[in-house]
């Protein structure tokens, strides 16, 4: 599978459109079962709102589905919809509410409308990029534990707190492939005592 972007967590933000209130809640999703899940905890919240316009593209079965919510014919969901493929993001859910302002937008204007409103929760959100990954744990006496640490962040690991004990045990995240020359570096710095534990590769932000 290739690396992909999505956003982490949840944001709501929210705009007007002469008078109207569009509140758009974008949020990380990787089933279908998650994204109707968060489409009805919002139906909940705005349950007096005329329209709940909704979109989501997964990664899983590569599904992609939208809903104008009683919006005319793609110029709600679907403009919500491209607005997530237009910002790259897989495993990710826009679900905009509208609270009707008392003045028509005609089609153009909700198109606009709509668009923003997706295209703004999206821009706030925070986006990473999920890749194939691996854990590398290392234990090592304490006079090796700055050079230890020093070899996992020169090779770009992302590395927990250090467990200190009767030697300090090291842990760190780091994109599949990259941990190969630790092997070696491991053991020369170790004169062979040590060999690092690779986990099975999984895919995370990173």
């Amino acid at each position: 599978m290739q690396d992909y972007r999505t956003i982490e967590g949840q944001v709501t933000t929210e705009t007007e459109e002469k008078k109207s209130r569009f509140i758009a809640n974008a949020a990380f999703v990787d089933t279908e079962e998650k994204a109707v899940e968060f489409l009805n905890s919002i139906r909940a919240q705005h349950r007096t709102a005329r329209h709940n316009v909704y979109a989501y593209v997964l990664r899983e079965g590569a599904r992609m589905r939208y809903s104008d919510d009683g919006e005319p014919a793609k110029t709600a969901g679907l403009p919500v919809l491209e607005a997530i493929q237009h910002a790259g993001l897989t495993d990710c859910i826009v679900v905009v509410t509208r609270y009707f302002g008392g003045t028509l937008l005609g089609t153009g204007g909700l198109v606009r409308a709509y668009t923003e409103s997706a295209s703004s929760a999206l821009r706030a959100a925070n986006v990473v990029t999920v890749r194939s990954c691996v854990r590398v744990e290392v234990r090592v006496d304490y006079a090796l534990y700055e050079r230890a640490l020093l070899l996992l962040q020169e090779a770009g690991a992302k590395v927990d707190e250090p467990v200190f004990e009767e030697a300090v045990t090291l842990t760190a995240t780091m994109p599949e492939g990259t941990e190969q020359p630790l092997l070696p570096a491991f053991q020369e710095l170790t004169r062979g005592a040590v060999v690092p534990r690779i986990s099975k590769p999984f895919y995370t932000p990173f």
